[in-house]
């Protein structure tokens, strides 16, 4: 063919594919024959735009084009060829230079705005925004949420527990789950494709699980590390000893100075909270003195002398 395929399809020789695949989505709804029944001249003016696409849609056939021009096909690089016959619904029977599933596979045909020419011309060879709309996309199931509150050795060390979750038709079901080690307040746990099925066969949603830690009686967490109380009589704090301190770890023999004072925090290292792949934070223990619960006149009597003897202000730094 002598003719020039960039002014069929009304695009300059440095158009881009891109380019040529808007020009082809435009003429073609313009000159289609099923769309423009009462217009005669539609159905050639379609086959040129489409010849033209054929050409300069194809890189290899669009370059023999261009270094050849008018003897594009005596060159070697035929130009486009029939495909199947198709036949339009008015344009009369010898309307077969076109096959549409050269380039939209199955998807030609089919009556209404969606699975007809709208639809064609939207998804022009599956690419662009158009395509990425049109390409069918499966629902994914919904997610379902639930909150689990455990006990605080288990946030710390990890474990097993049960939580309910309630479907949407009603139904509760119990699912057993592993609580990492470390996870802490307000964190969530995904249970992915445990959620409610896809209407349509899609992926299941997931189960999201936020999690509550129960407060301890005795230790307090800060970040990765611990605290916790231990309660030491007078005459520990006052001549120092050793005194056994439960950790995540065990427990340990924790040494107590002499004339160690209530509030006082000693630190052991490495008996905090231990996170996969992470250095473990610590324990500090804070001491606290434990006087009996009745003294006689004579014991408060021997105390208040040790206090003269060596007098102190515990509250000379305290400020507001």
């Amino acid at each position: 063919m002598a003719e020039d395929y960039y002014k069929t399809l009304e695009v300059p020789r440095e158009a881009s594919p891109a380019d040529i695949q808007k020009a082809y989505r435009r003429l073609a709804r313009k000159y289609h024959p099923d769309l423009h029944p009462d217009d005669k001249t539609a159905k050639q003016k379609f086959q040129e735009v489409q010849s033209a696409f054929d050409v300069l849609n194809d890189p290899k056939k669009r370059e023999m084009y261009d270094r050849y021009g008018s003897s594009f096909e005596n060159a070697g690089a035929a130009g486009p060829q029939p495909g199947a016959q198709w036949r339009s619904a008015t344009a009369g029977p010898d309307v077969e230079n076109f096959d549409f599933s050269q380039f939209f596979g199955d998807r030609f045909g089919g009556g209404g705005e969606e699975g007809g020419f709208a639809s064609i011309f939207g998804n022009l060879g599956g690419r662009g925004k158009q395509a990425r709309r049109g390409r069918a996309q499966k629902t994914p199931g919904a997610d379902l949420e639930s909150e689990l509150e455990v006990p605080f050795h288990s946030a710390v060390l990890g474990g097993q527990a049960q939580v309910s979750v309630q479907r949407a038709s009603g139904k509760v079901d119990t699912i057993n789950i592993k609580i990492p080690a470390g996870i802490e307040e307000g964190k969530k746990i995904r249970l992915r494709g445990q959620g409610e099925p896809s209407p349509d066969g899609g992926a299941n949603g997931d189960i999201l699980i936020t999690i509550h830690v129960a407060p301890h009686a005795f230790f307090r967490r800060r970040g990765d590390d611990l605290d916790v109380r231990v309660p030491v009589t007078l005459i520990e704090a006052a001549e120092g000893g050793k005194v056994d301190v439960p950790t995540p770890k065990g427990t340990v023999s924790l040494r107590i100075p002499p004339g160690t004072s209530s509030g006082t925090k000693l630190r052991i290292k490495g008996h905090g909270v231990a996170k996969a792949g992470k250095t473990p934070g610590d324990l500090y223990a804070e001491i606290s003195i434990v006087l009996p619960k009745s003294l006689s006149k004579v014991e408060l009597d021997q105390i208040r002398a040790i206090c003269e003897e060596h007098p102190v202000n515990p509250r000379a730094d305290l400020r507001w």
